[in-house]
């Protein structure tokens, strides 16, 4: 199930909310700096716990790392590093896709079964929404279909679109529709 709300990430009930996080994973600004902020100093510590794969990279772009929620009413947090646009034609689609695919494989590996994401890439890596939105919609269709048939009893996965603005709420409510 797919639900689109307008709304703040930090204050959802659900199993894992998706932060739009840089690769040194300790905080920055828009949703990343919303999400330390809420889920208090131990996000900021697990974060530094996380092991660098190069000099200032916890995650690189594409790839996802998760960590408890803490303070959050989320248990989780996944963090995955979209991409700065550019132009499109620089693997900004698959490294975005790939930020979907892996956050959605982790919150499924740790038993998530509602999940959370914001608008990754749109705020200041500059992404154009539309595209973005197409990406996210089309990933986490592919994922929900090609996920195991829930046990008798079992929910499916449900997964929100958060978006900040009703705009781009308007904009994933209609990729929904079509």
């Amino acid at each position: 199930m797919i639900n689109v709300i307008q709304g703040d990430i930090t204050t959802l009930p659900v199993d894992a909310i998706v932060n739009a996080a840089n690769q040194v994973m300790l905080g920055g600004g828009g949703v990343d700096g919303a999400i330390h902020r809420a889920a208090g100093k131990e996000l900021f510590n697990a974060c530094l716990k996380v092991p660098e794969v190069r000099p200032g990279v916890r995650c690189p772009t594409g790839e996802a790392r998760i960590t408890p929620g803490f303070k959050l009413p989320a248990e989780f947090v996944v963090h995955t590093v979209g991409p700065v646009y550019r132009d499109g034609q620089h693997g900004e689609p698959e490294k975005l896709a790939n930020c979907y695919r892996n956050s959605l494989a982790l919150a499924a590996e740790s038993g998530c079964k509602s999940v959370a994401f914001p608008c990754i890439s749109t705020g200041v890596y500059g992404y154009p929404i539309e595209d973005a939105a197409k990406i996210a919609v089309r990933e986490v269709r592919e994922f929900l279909s090609r996920a195991e048939t829930p046990r008798r009893g079992d929910a499916a996965m449900e997964v929100v679109f958060c978006c900040f603005s009703s705009g781009d709420k308007a904009i994933y409510e209609q990729l929904l529709k079509d």
